[in-house]
């Protein structure tokens, strides 16, 4: 079922309530007196409130409604955000080298404003020492704590442990200083101040859309490599049975 209103001679009524052009009560007119009205201002009779008694009806240029609401709805996506879920995995035992490298990661998600759950894998003997996974959760939340805070305090689920990290900045705000920063570069590289072409505004916000993109789909590609490494870490304590069994 279409949701575009009637317009003109797609409406079908005897009457209708008419408000004129500038938002002014006209009143109950027979609808062939409202088409003659809307002839007479080049404007289009347009039903608004379909379900009233009888019809609402406006006089108004229905092409540059329309336009002027795809841009509010384009403005509207521009400012939406929509709240994810990062996941970062980490070892017990986990090599500084790496440490700092999954700590970049959850820093990056932080600055984009989104939430980080933070997975510690315990594997075979590893599982008798859950103070190392809290110690390291622990010294996680420390070094981010100008970012994010402990959303969710650290919980041992089955074989693993689970702390929730959330972010300081809204969404929005790490949206907007994102858009800010594009902008700025754009405007650095072509020689002139940021806001100097009002022109160019609306390239410049959807090229800074596309770069958010970009690196949030990147983000997410390191992510799933870091997750194949733990899974080869895992395959690797697999394959080594026999001293699994001289260690029990």
């Amino acid at each position: 079922m279409s949701t575009e209103p009637r317009i003109n001679d797609r409406i079908r009524v005897p009457e209708v309530r008419l408000v004129g052009p500038s938002g002014e009560q006209v009143g109950i007119v027979p609808l062939a007196k409202a088409l003659e009205l809307a002839q007479e201002y080049d404007l289009d009779l347009v039903e608004v409130a379909a379900t009233a008694r009888p019809p609402v009806c406006k006089l108004m240029d229905y092409g540059k409604f329309k336009y002027e609401s795809a841009m509010k709805a384009r403005e509207a996506r521009k400012n939406q955000a929509h709240t994810v879920i990062k996941e970062m995995k980490l070892r017990p035992k986990i090599d500084p080298h790496d440490y700092d490298t999954k700590k970049g990661h959850v820093v990056r998600f932080l600055k984009q404003g989104d939430k980080v759950k933070i997975t510690i894998m315990f594997r075979g003997r590893e599982q008798s020492r859950p103070e190392l996974g809290f110690r390291l959760l622990q010294r996680l939340a420390n070094d981010v704590q100008d970012l994010g805070f402990v959303e969710s305090s650290a919980k041992q689920d089955g074989r693993n442990m689970i702390m929730v990290l959330g972010p300081h900045k809204k969404k929005t705000e790490a949206m907007a200083e994102a858009r800010a920063l594009a902008d700025a570069r754009k405007a650095e590289r072509q020689g002139r101040t940021p806001g100097s072409d009002a022109a160019d505004v609306d390239v410049d916000e959807d090229a800074a859309l596309e770069a958010e993109n970009a690196a949030a789909e990147a983000e997410a590609d390191e992510a799933d490599e870091v997750d194949v490494e733990d899974a080869a870490e895992d395959a690797a304590e697999v394959e080594q049975p026999a001293e699994a069994s001289q260690d029990a």
